[in-house]
């Protein structure tokens, strides 16, 4: 069931211009938001305001958001925490979701997926403009690539790493400037 927001919803991002483009939407939706960049701007909020919900970026700046929202939890155990990532993999999706993460969700999402992922109510035109993914017709399982199944395991032993390129460079056998390249690409389709 869907509530109304009363308190703002935290959301951190190192993308200023993503930041500021959610706000705005999140605004028109009638959902108050107060926005941080960096994890200590994030903890600086956190510790002066109480939050019901926070989106959180997978990577701020280089710091995992999985980090961040240890430390969120550990403050205000009762808030709902978003994660959202433009390199989503199975391994981090389910660490987020294990260190108490209610959802996960791949950029770039629309205000109305993550109004929903956060089962919030939202104004009417929101409401309108979410489109009906349940009514689409299921896919028949493929199996991953190998570029998928790599990126994959890259993902978990990053995970395993705290996010350390280097130990997980290391814990790979490649060199880092090699692993590097290989993150800042876009995840490949199955």
């Amino acid at each position: 069931m869907s509530e109304m927001v009363t308190s703002p919803i935290l959301i951190v991002d190192d993308d200023e211009t993503f930041l500021r483009v959610l706000q705005q939407a999140l605004k028109h939706a009638d959902v108050p938001a107060v926005s941080a960049r960096t994890p200590d701007d994030a903890l600086a909020v956190i510790r002066e305001q109480t939050f019901d919900y926070a989106v959180l970026d997978l990577n701020i700046d280089g710091h995992s958001g999985l980090n961040l929202m240890k430390e969120l939890l550990q403050l205000q155990p009762d808030c709902q925490v978003l994660i959202l990532t433009g390199y989503a993999s199975v391994a981090s999706a389910v660490e987020a979701m294990r260190l108490g993460a209610m959802d996960y969700l791949c950029k770039p999402a629309s205000v109305s997926d993550i109004i929903k992922a956060l089962k919030l109510e939202a104004s009417e035109e929101t409401v309108l403009e979410q489109n009906d993914i349940e009514n689409e017709p299921s896919e028949d399982f493929q199996p991953m690539s190998v570029k998928r199944l790599e990126w994959e395991h890259i993902q978990k032993v990053l995970v395993e790493h705290d996010g350390n390129v280097s130990a997980t460079a290391q814990a790979l056998n490649m060199h880092r400037r090699t692993l590097q390249r290989k993150l800042q690409k876009r995840p490949v389709e199955k």
